[in-house]
Parts: C-alpha cells; structure tokens; sequence
C-alpha cells in the first residue's frame, strides 16, 4: 500500500468504482428480467425455479471471488478486472438466445462472473491507499453496489419500449445484448487508463497466500458479510416480485420501489467507510446488526386480512324464537339487539394505515319459531382483523434497512485491512465468497419458505434469526476480548449491570 493518496490513486479508485457499478449492475440482471418473462408467461416458472435463477449468478460470482482476489493479490488488478469485463459479456450475449430453463441457467452462471468484479476491486483499490483513509477508499467503491439499483430502475423501462409494452415479447432478448455491449466497452476504458500495482504479498505462493484463512476472525467477518451484503443482493432481486405479487405493483413501479431499496445501500456505503475510520469498524457493526434485528422484527407481519369469532349474543332466559332481523333477535318478550354487518366492508386499501384495524359484528344463528334454551348461541359474533401493511411505510423501512446495510459493508471492509494489511486480495476474496453465498442461498431459501408457509414475510422473519444470531456473536467475541484485556473494568460493569437488574 501507498503511504499517502496520490492524484493517481483517486484516477484508479474513480475507475475501480465505475468498472464496479457496471458489473453490479449486470450480476443483479436476473431480477428484473426473469421476472418480467414470468409475468408476461414467456416461461412457467415457480417460485422456486425463480429462486434458483435469481441465485445461480451469485453463486459463480461467490465461489470465484477467492481466487480472483488472489489473482490480483498476484498479478495486480489491472489485467485481471480488464479479462473479467470481456469474459462475461460472452454469456451476457448468449443469454439473448436462451430458450429454456437450462439454457437459461447455463447463461446466468457464465455472466454471474462479474459478481468477482468486488474481490478485484478491494484489494486493487487498497494498493493504492494508506491505512488509514482504506476505510474511506474501499467505502466509495463499494458506492459500485448502485448497479443493482441502476438495473431495477431502468431494465423495466427498457424491457417495456423494447416490447412495445408486450406486444412484441421477443423483444426482451436485445436487452442482454446491450448489456454485453456496455461491459465490453467498460473493459476497453479499463484497459486503456488504468494502472497496474501489486501488493507487497504478490511474491508468497499460493499456499502462502491462503494461511490466514485459519483465522476465526475470517470466518466472522464472512458471518456479518452474509447478513450485510449477501442479503442485499437476495433483496436487490427478490423486492421486484415481492412488491410485484404482495401490493400488485407494475414491474416498472416495483422496479422503482426496489431501487429504493438497493440505491441508498451503494451510496451510502461510502459514508460507511468514513464513519469506520472515525468511529472504527467493530463498534459500526454494533449498530448496523441491531438496527438491523429490530428493522426485520417490525416488517416480520405479512399483510393480512383474518375473520376471527367475536363477542355473541346469548339467551337470558329459555323461550321460543319469535322474530330474527339483522338487528335484532326477539325470544318471548325479551329484545336482543345485534350489531349488524355492514353492508359494504369497508375497503382499507383505499388508506394509509399504521396499525391493524378491526371490524366487528354479529350474525343471527337461530330461526323464528325455534325453542331455545337459556344460555344458548343466538348470534354468533364475528372479528375482521386486516393489516394494510402500507406500502410506503414498508418502502421507508426497507429503504432505512438497505442503507444499514450499506454501512454494515463499509465496516466489515475496514476491519480487513486492520487486521491483514498485506493480504486483503485473499482475506477480502473469501469474506467475499462468504458474502456472495448469501445471495445464492438467500433467493432459494425465500423461495423454499414462500412455498412451505404460503407467506411473503416467511423471508424477514429468516432476516430477524440471522440478524439476532450475528448480533449476539458480536456481542459475545467483543465481551471476551474486553474480559481478557480488561478484567477488572468488565468486573465491575457487569457487576453494576446485576445490580440494576435485582
């Protein structure tokens, strides 16, 4: 690494960081365009067909992103990221041919290649950078995860003039065609302005290069690294169908409300980086894994509409049913009034609503004529509990949640370089792998709860357990290692902390 920034560093960040947006933006292709097939019934595929197609690019761009950190731990990023961008746009082309689910498949794992542009660009772009402003660095390339946002908000436009609104459907395949085009031309651009550099590690051997992998704290770091930026790219791809089926949204709408979610989380990321070397990593993770937890707890309840029984009417005394309205049931001489149902209910969409909201009333369950014992069911009552789950206040907090995220990642990627500052191409490529892998099994896995429980939200509630678990695990490392260095200080804290409690 440098010991100071120089005009040339910031020449190779800019174009790291640009390189970076355009294979985000082609890794995260999927969403958009396998969704938009579906809908209009160019394919039938199910959920968890979806599922697979959504992940299959995460997990080639995962499973490669240690050795390509290698790669460029060796060779320097220059040719490496430059043999990337002309290597996916092959598939990226072929992908306009496709015809089936396998060809499909095939395709989507070539292209997922560029989902290695990251490991390339961390630990090319902290080569050129000291220590201490890397958190800031990597922080503003990763800004790059804005592809993902770039392609929910413009695929869906795109895809609609180039059908002609679906009435020329095999119109969608020039899309893949100009995003091989656009990722051919960013390699030239590459190739042409930057600048090799190698780190001081590049002569060790590959097996050299792979021995702190028996770190822990790698595996740790590959922990957080799942929830922050694994689950991101699950939900840059999964929100298109989920705003699509939950609050039947068009595809250019729930494209936008996406981008909501997938825009902010890039760009804030490297005010991430800023707020880790200020603040230092390990105590932004705190933060970012308990907002986090509390976030998906709060979107946990699905939208719902459930008819529950309700308080009845019973009879007083025994007698005989003389008269039954809708408002009234009469036994002897005794009146019992009902609470009618309303003739139209009332149609909760059409508001903005914060909480569950109730109606109730009551149905008549016996007949004129009828002898009735005392404390016999006259009129059964019913409870109409419906939960608008508003989509605006669901955007806000996906919105809040994405760019926690977006700081999560920044943090994660200061303490690497904190920690191993002569191998961030390898440490940084597994954390990576870990990270991507996150996105491949996230999309399945929603896929897999959507089918089980018939329910969009089994997804967050998967988001609330793993967040809690990471949560705790930091919590739990942080207080051992206070302990071991601090023992009478956390005596005494823990000690005033049990005596609060009592």
């Amino acid at each position: 690494m440098l010991e100071t920034a120089t005009l040339k560093s910031h020449k190779i960040l800019f174009l790291n960081t640009l390189a970076f947006t355009v294979c985000f933006g082609a890794w995260m292709f999927n969403g958009v365009l396998v969704t938009f097939l579906v809908d209009n019934q160019v394919f039938n595929w199910g959920p968890v067909q979806i599922g697979w197609l959504l992940g299959i690019p995460v997990l080639t761009g995962s499973l490669f992103r240690l050795p390509a950190g290698m790669l460029t731990d060796k060779f320097g990023g220059k040719p490496v990221f430059g043999a990337l961008l002309f290597i996916c746009a092959i598939p990226m082309y072929l992908l306009s041919k496709a015809d089936s689910f396998t060809s499909f498949a095939l395709c989507s794992f070539g292209f997922g290649l560029a989902g290695v542009s990251f490991s390339i660009g961390i630990a090319f772009s902290s080569v050129w950078y000291p220590r201490e402003r890397q958190g800031t660095a990597l922080g503003i390339f990763g800004a790059g995860n804005a592809g993902a946002a770039l392609t929910t908000l413009l695929a869906p436009t795109m895809l609609n003039r180039l059908t002609n609104n679906g009435t020329n459907i095999e119109g969608w395949r020039q899309l893949p065609v100009y995003y091989a085009l656009i990722l051919v031309a960013m390699g030239v651009i590459f190739m042409i302005f930057s600048e090799n550099k190698k780190p001081a590690s590049s002569g060790k051997s590959f097996t050299q290069m792979l021995t702190p992998l028996k770190h822990v704290r790698v595996w740790r770091f590959g922990l957080y690294y799942f929830l922050v930026f694994g689950c991101f790219v699950a939900f840059s791809q999964w929100l298109v169908p989920y705003f699509v089926n939950v609050y039947y949204l068009p595809l250019v709408t729930a494209g936008l409300f996406a981008s909501m979610f997938s825009l902010p989380s890039g760009v804030i990321r490297a005010l991430g980086g800023w707020m880790s070397d200020k603040f230092g990593g390990r105590q932004i993770m705190y933060w970012v894994l308990g907002a986090s937890t509390l976030i998906s707890l709060m979107i946990v309840v699905p939208k719902m509409e459930i008819y529950s029984p309700g308080r009845g009417v019973m009879a007083k005394r025994s007698g005989v049913v003389k008269e039954v309205t809708p408002m009234s049931v009469v036994v002897g001489e005794q009146a019992y009034p009902l609470k009618a149902k309303p003739d139209a209910l009332e149609n909760y969409d059409d508001r903005m609503l914060v909480f569950p909201s109730k109606q109730t009333w009551q149905e008549p369950v016996v007949a004129a004529g009828q002898q009735v014992k005392k404390k016999e069911l006259l009129a059964k009552g019913v409870t109409r509990i419906f939960f608008q789950a508003n989509v605006w206040i669901f955007a806000a907090l996906v919105l809040i949640l994405g760019s926690i995220w977006g700081i999560g990642k920044a943090a994660v990627y200061k303490l690497i370089p904190d920690y191993f500052p002569e191998e961030v191409g390898v440490v940084g490529g597994m954390v990576g792998v870990i990270g991507g892998l996150g996105g491949f099994v996230c999309p399945i896995v929603f896929g897999y709860l959507l089918e089980w429980t018939g329910l969009w939200s089994s997804c967050w509630m998967f988001m609330f357990a793993l967040s809690l678990i990471c949560f705790v695990s930091l919590h739990y490392v942080v207080r051992k290692m206070m302990l071991n260095k601090h023992p009478k200080d956390m005596r005494k804290i823990e000690g005033a902390a049990a005596n609060v409690a009592q």
